[in-house]
């Protein structure tokens, strides 16, 4: 591992450690092999004048649940420095007394909680301290001897800490194992099974410390031949089984989730590995990531619901083992035993979240367990902590006390939707909606501007002409593929043709508005059908039109299409309805700002109706507008909860027409 310390860039911070400590943060964050999404922290300890000029020392750590990899001042919590040590004094403290008294002993009380490692940072008596959970070093305090091969590399250059809880006992630990200890004589600390501590008076010093301890661990990897290489593998995709497997999650998880399949060269080479069963089961690579993916992951076999079914009962028992011998005033509310990651032979790994970020995190944490497990297998074996030990990280007093929040959830959150002309007007006002109220999105459309249209991780934008059955085909699976189901299919492509009386309409003009607003949406609802089966609470909204309660003279090749929409949207209610499936029509009237409203457009049917195009805008009993947003909104109330026991309705968003009333 090199350092990426550039004199250039750190000597504009050299008169303010704070920004110091931000930089060489930074660096830590920025490696994976180091930290990830949140783990590890970093501190520096600074004099300063408090209000009334008397000098106090100060610990600047990192704020609990910040990132190091885009940390800034402000990220980092000012504790009293005296409190923090006479803190490491006390025989015993609980948890919720150790934040409670670190929060007291603030400067700033806008800054973020302190990290829960405070009073250790506090007690190494160096300016600069920085901690990460190095992977190289973590594999090798996780395999057989892993103490012993630790004392091989580095001799007494380091302390060895046994594990123990982080918090309090921890610091309570190294507080005890150093009090006849020369820190100057050590280069580090390393806590079995946890992770790697270095300090040093200078940034510079305590950050390439971290470095040099790092590349020890990677060079003896490499010279036991413990770095694994990972061939190209080929496999033959099963979409629908894993749409399956989303949906046995979501149904021991109690909500929809986003199943992500990660097929790279790691995940299929750990999946197809003869024994891994075994050691993929043993634990994480550090108990920090349980909270992220739970001790271990499910085995796919050849029956998902089964595989997941005794996943959530092992879960309960391993819950039932260690809940009700733990010493707490409070008894503990068992979580979800729903699994957070699948290893499935022949297709790679599954990572089950509520968002796409978190699904993200998760594969990440997971990728560096594989890979770790492969290493420490090939350096003599895989040894994770026990399961007690995890359990006690997994059910934290400080993780409880999360879990007793009470946060409102989006209506969306977890669930994956597929809309059809997304790039303007109603359907990008659909994409909106669904994405701001928690829904992934798949956004469809012909124009390629759908590519850049939403910044959105949650929102896969893709140029497909839904005219032809292959396109839709591809579609609907990159969605599974990308997001591992689909519950919501709004299906809005259309057309307005040009107006005419019939004696007047071209062939071409009638078959192409039958195509597109008739045709592909049978084609799509077929296409979505297998997958919608598999999903949670699906819900098929379609996009009718006025037009089909009372036709306008001169649209007849629109309005044709549209009445066959609707018959097509009724025949499926009836026929879907006894998978759960529901199917509902939306007739819009007048949405202006869409790509069908053309100003040419406007003004003719304007004209048409002897109006100006103001008074045409508005010609409605309310006098109102509509607009995309309003018949996105409509959308998503229908396919939500309220309208769950509702399908094969009609509702027309116009603002009153007489002539439909």
């Amino acid at each position: 591992m090199k350092s990426l310390w550039k004199r250039v860039h750190a000597r504009n911070f050299r008169k303010d450690p704070l920004a110091l400590r931000v930089y060489t943060s930074r660096l830590l964050g920025q490696v994976p092999d180091l930290v990830l999404h949140g783990g590890g922290n970093t501190s520096v300890k600074v004099k300063t004048a408090d209000l009334f000029g008397k000098l106090q020392e100060i610990l600047y750590i990192k704020g609990s649940g910040g990132d190091l990899a885009t940390i800034k001042k402000q990220g980092f919590a000012p504790v009293k420095m005296d409190v923090l040590e006479r803190m490491a004094q006390l025989e015993r403290l609980t948890d919720a007394l150790m934040v409670q008294n670190q929060r007291a002993a603030m400067t700033d009380p806008f800054a973020p909680n302190p990290s829960v490692e405070a009073i250790l940072h506090a007690i190494i008596p160096f300016k600069f301290v920085d901690h990460t959970h190095a992977n190289s070093i973590i594999t090798i305090t996780n395999t057989k001897n892993g103490a012993q091969r630790i004392r091989e590399i580095y001799d007494n250059r380091i302390l060895l800490v046994p594990y123990v809880m982080p918090g309090f006992i921890l610091a309570k630990k190294v507080f005890t194992m150093t009090r006849q200890v020369n820190w100057h004589q050590l280069d580090g600390m390393i806590l079995m099974n946890h992770g790697v501590f270095t300090f040093a008076n200078d940034a510079r010093t305590s950050y390439e410390k971290m470095i040099n301890l790092v590349t020890e661990a990677e060079n003896y990897l490499h010279r036991h031949k413990a770095i694994i290489s990972f061939p190209h593998q080929r496999t033959k995709e099963d979409l629908l089984g894993l749409a399956q497997i989303r949906r046995a999650v979501c149904d021991k998880r109690g909500k929809a989730i986003i199943a992500h399949l990660n097929t790279k060269n790691l995940s299929l080479y750990f999946a197809n590995h003869p024994r891994v069963s075994q050691i993929a089961t043993r634990g994480p690579l550090t108990p920090d990531h349980v909270i992220r993916t739970k001790r271990i992951p499910v085995i796919i076999k050849d029956n998902p619901e089964r595989d997941i079914t005794r996943f959530a009962k092992k879960y309960q028992d391993y819950f039932n083992r260690h809940a009700y011998k733990k010493d707490t005033p409070a008894p503990l509310t068992c979580l979800d035993p729903a699994p957070r990651w699948a290893i499935w032979p022949g297709q790679g790994t599954i990572t089950f979240a509520t968002t796409c970020k978190e699904a993200q995190i998760i594969q990440d944490i997971t990728e560096h367990t594989m890979q770790a497990i492969l290493r420490a297998e090939a350096l003599g074996g895989w040894r994770a902590l026990g399961e007690k030990a995890i359990f006690d990280v997994e059910y934290w007093d400080l993780e409880q006390a999360k879990l007793r929040e009470t946060r409102k959830t989006p209506i969306f959150q977890g669930k994956i939707a597929l809309v059809t002309g997304a790039a303007s007007g109603i359907g990008r006002a659909c994409v909106e909606a669904l994405y701001r109220q928690g829904a992934a999105v798949s956004a469809l459309d012909i124009n390629p501007s759908i590519k850049t249209a939403f910044k959105y991780p949650e929102v896969l934008g893709m140029v497909y002409d839904v005219t032809h059955s292959e396109a839709i085909d591809r579609a609907i699976q990159e969605t599974v593929r990308q997001f591992g189901g689909l519950d919501i299919v709004i299906s809005n492509a259309g057309m307005f043709p040009p107006s005419a009386a019939i004696v007047n309409i071209s062939t071409m003009t009638w078959q192409r508005s039958l195509e597109i607003n008739l045709n592909s949406h049978r084609m799509l609802l077929t296409a979505c059908i297998p997958y919608l089966r598999l999903g949670i609470d699906p819900s098929v909204v379609i996009i009718g039109s006025k037009n089909v309660p009372a036709p306008g003279s001169g649209a007849s090749a629109y309005s044709v299409a549209k009445a066959g929409l609707t018959q097509l949207a009724r025949v499926a209610a009836l026929e879907l309805a006894t998978d759960g499936i529901r199917v509902n029509t939306v007739h819009p009237n007048q949405v202006f700002d869409t790509a069908i409203w053309t100003p040419e457009v406007l003004k003719a049917r304007a004209r048409h109706y002897k109006m100006s195009v103001a008074e045409y805008k508005t010609n409605n009993l309310l006098k109102t507008e509509i607009t995309s947003k309003d018949v996105a909104d409509l959308v998503c109330t229908l396919a939500g909860p309220i309208f769950a026991k509702t399908t094969g309705a009609q509702i027309p968003i116009d603002g009153g027409n007489d002539r439909v009333i």
